[in-house]
C-alpha cells in the first residue's frame, strides 16, 4: 500500500462524508449519491491517476447537476 493512495483515500472520503451529510440534511439526491460514491470508491481503486481523476469528477458533479 502506497502512502499517496492512503492520503487520497482519506481526502476524498472526508469530502464524500461532507457531501453525504449535506445531501441528507437538504434532501438532495445528487450530493448524497456522490458522497456515498466518494466514501466507497477508494477501497476498490489502487491506481493513483485513476483515483485522482475519479475523485475530482465525483467532487465536481454536484456543482453542475442540480436536482
Amino acid at each position: 500500500m502506497n502512502a499517496t493512495i492512503l492520503l487520497l483515500g482519506v481526502l476524498f472520503s472526508s469530502i464524500g462524508f461532507g457531501y453525504f451529510l449535506y445531501g441528507k440534511k437538504q434532501q438532495k439526491s445528487v450530493p448524497l449519491i456522490c458522497g456515498i460514491a466518494l466514501i466507497i470508491y477508494p477501497y476498490f481503486i489502487e491506481n493513483i491517476s485513476i483515483m485522482l481523476a475519479l475523485g475530482l469528477i465525483l467532487c465536481v458533479i454536484p456543482k453542475f447537476i442540480r436536482l
